[in-house]
């Protein structure tokens, strides 16, 4: 008989909706699978806001435990959300191919008024997001906004929204509102906004003893988006972040080649210092890495850092 996958996914909605995408691929190459829920860390406190809660690993670490105690075979996750560096144990099976890496603004009110704000630099708003990295790329660039924190899954974020007057508008991952058909029209692309590395993307991990369920994975594991997530997940890690940390990159390929870039920001906006590096696609493995190094020797890079881990402590 032959064995079915256990594919472990927080109750979200779109959790759920990537976990049933897993589960239609694995059927495709006739390997059953069924859902079981966990509950995370995440889901359960919706007040405080992420940075402050340690988040490196506080939509994952309940899924590692199950994955770890064999309840589950694999997780499914919003790669963005994955510590860098997985658990003593956990391996990743795959990547699916990435769709979009955008943020978008989901806003209140005219949408030509909007657009008039977002344009002008002095304008007054009011912003909501609970991401350190989108906070501190908003005020940069928008130094007399008020940012307000904003937690929940996508469905409640959007309610949220809609429910606080006092919100000009609020700022979601542009991929987690279009897999659920969620994306209202009230929402601008914000194409300046440098994403979270490996935004878009999501990951499937197993156990590192399970040889199995690594190689049914496999058979959906898209090769070019693993690339440029592993890239800006070096330089992520390489700048010594997490997921709480305002440190933004993307990797694309173009022209015959992989063009990287890479930001990271000081908690308040005031600083930013930005990064661009392109290499042939042969020699990018160690792109991310070469980027982070190269960044850390500046001043400016080493003083944001130290006031990023002066906050957390």
């Amino acid at each position: 008989m032959q064995r079915t996958i256990k594919i472990g996914t927080r109750e979200s909605e779109l959790a759920v909706w990537q976990a049933n995408l897993v589960k239609e691929l694995l059927s495709k190459n006739n390997i059953n699978a069924e859902l079981v829920y966990v509950k995370s860390e995440g889901d359960i406190d919706l007040v405080t806001p992420l940075y402050a809660m340690g988040v490196q690993g506080v939509f994952t670490r309940t899924l590692d435990a199950a994955l770890l105690n064999d309840r589950i075979d694999i997780a499914v996750h919003s790669m963005k959300d994955v510590p860098t560096q997985l658990p003593e144990g956990i391996r990743q099976a795959a990547v699916l191919k990435r769709a979009s890496y955008k943020d978008i603004l989901v806003y209140q009110g005219e949408g030509e008024e909007i657009k008039s704000k977002v344009k002008n630099a002095d304008s007054k708003m009011c912003i909501a997001t609970s991401s350190i990295r989108r906070k501190a790329q908003w005020l940069h660039r928008y130094p007399e906004h008020t940012i307000e924190n904003l937690r929940g899954n996508v469905n409640t974020r959007l309610r949220k929204v809609v429910e606080n007057i006092h919100w000009d508008g609020a700022i979601f991952a542009a991929a987690g509102l279009e897999r659920i058909n969620l994306r209202p029209e009230t929402s601008i692309e914000l194409d300046w906004m440098l994403p979270a590395p490996a935004q878009g993307a999501i990951m499937v991990v197993c156990r590192s003893n399970d040889q199995f369920s690594f190689e049914a994975c496999r058979h959906f594991n898209d090769e070019d988006t693993a690339l440029c997530t592993k890239i800006e997940r070096d330089f992520l890690s390489t700048l010594m972040g997490g997921c709480s940390t305002p440190i933004s990159a993307l990797a694309k390929f173009t022209d015959g080649g992989i063009r990287l870039n890479g930001n990271i920001c000081s908690a308040d906006g005031e600083k930013i210092i930005k990064i661009e590096k392109k290499v042939k696609v042969e020699d990018s493995l160690g792109l991310g890495k070469l980027a982070g190094k190269q960044l850390l020797e500046d001043p400016a890079v080493l003083e944001i850092i130290e006031q990023i881990r002066n906050a957390k402590h």
